[in-house]
């Protein structure tokens, strides 16, 4: 979705255009060689929020969510959520958009080319231990290729929030953690609530309370912003009902770890 509204121009049909050529590009490009049933296919969002624009130069951000299935249910649990603030792209009304997996076409492609294979791989890995390495690893060489072109976001001197940090996160040691964290949280945790909620559910408090760890060594990272982004409303609704579990050490390592968001884990019942 794109939103113009800052720029005073919204009805403008380029931004129509744009729309509907981003949600071509993103459905129909072959992404991977896996093939994905109908039943498979991610459900995602990009809400692109445009600020300003002059010519064919256009200044926004980019909020990417993803979610996926649960196990023997109707719900659908929130596996991504990431807002990248430097989106600043060429773009004329129907212009080709297409993706060359080894080279650098537009900032426009890759930045959204980047954000495809990380929510391609953190769905991955909700199914898999470490089961998104291939569409990270192809996520860092958009990176990669994307540093000459003096757009920000792809350097590890563009900030803390960068697509550059987010994807070395992924992939460094120092954050296995998290990774071990998202596979047991969704394939031990919330697939197996169909069969066993309490065990489920202390088996999510259990992978929650390893996190406590890693932050210790980096705390307050970006990846773990961007989890409990993601998690801190569903986290609070799963353990504020149904049978219960022993949650103090979950509520003091969710403090550390997140206190961000300490209202929703002062929510949580017992």
């Amino acid at each position: 979705m794109i939103n113009a509204e800052q720029t005073g121009n919204s009805n403008l049909p380029v931004f129509k255009t744009l729309e509907k050529q981003i949600f071509e590009f993103v459905n129909t490009t072959k992404w991977t060689n896996k093939e994905f049933t109908n039943q498979e296919r991610i459900e995602c969002s990009m809400y692109i929020n445009v600020t300003d624009y002059a010519g064919d130069v256009f200044n926004a951000t980019i909020q990417v969510q993803s979610s996926r299935p649960v196990y023997g249910s109707s719900y659908t649990t929130p596996v991504h959520n990431v807002n990248d603030k430097d989106f600043t792209f060429r773009y004329l009304e129907f212009q080709n958009m297409v993706y060359n997996p080894n080279a650098f076409e537009s900032n426009l492609i890759s930045v959204l080319a980047f954000h495809v294979y990380m929510i391609l791989g953190i769905d991955a890995d909700t199914f898999e231990l470490n089961g998104g390495d291939t569409y990270f690893k192809q996520a860092q060489n958009i990176v990669n290729y994307s540093q000459g072109q003096n757009s920000k976001g792809w350097q590890l001197s563009d900030g803390t929030q960068s697509r550059y940090v987010l994807v070395d996160n992924m992939l460094s040691q120092t954050f296995e953690a998290y990774r071990e964290v998202m596979y047991q949280y969704h394939r031990n945790g919330l697939d197996l609530m169909h069969q066993d909620q309490k065990q489920a559910k202390s088996n999510i408090a259990n992978a929650l309370v390893s996190l406590e760890a890693m932050n210790r060594v980096r705390p307050n990272s970006f990846i773990l912003r961007t989890f409990f982004d993601a998690k801190a409303d569903e986290i609070q609704d799963i353990f504020s009902s149904g049978p219960s579990v022993s949650i103090d050490k979950l509520v003091d390592a969710l403090n550390n770890v997140a206190p961000m968001y300490s209202s929703q884990w002062r929510n949580i019942k017992y």
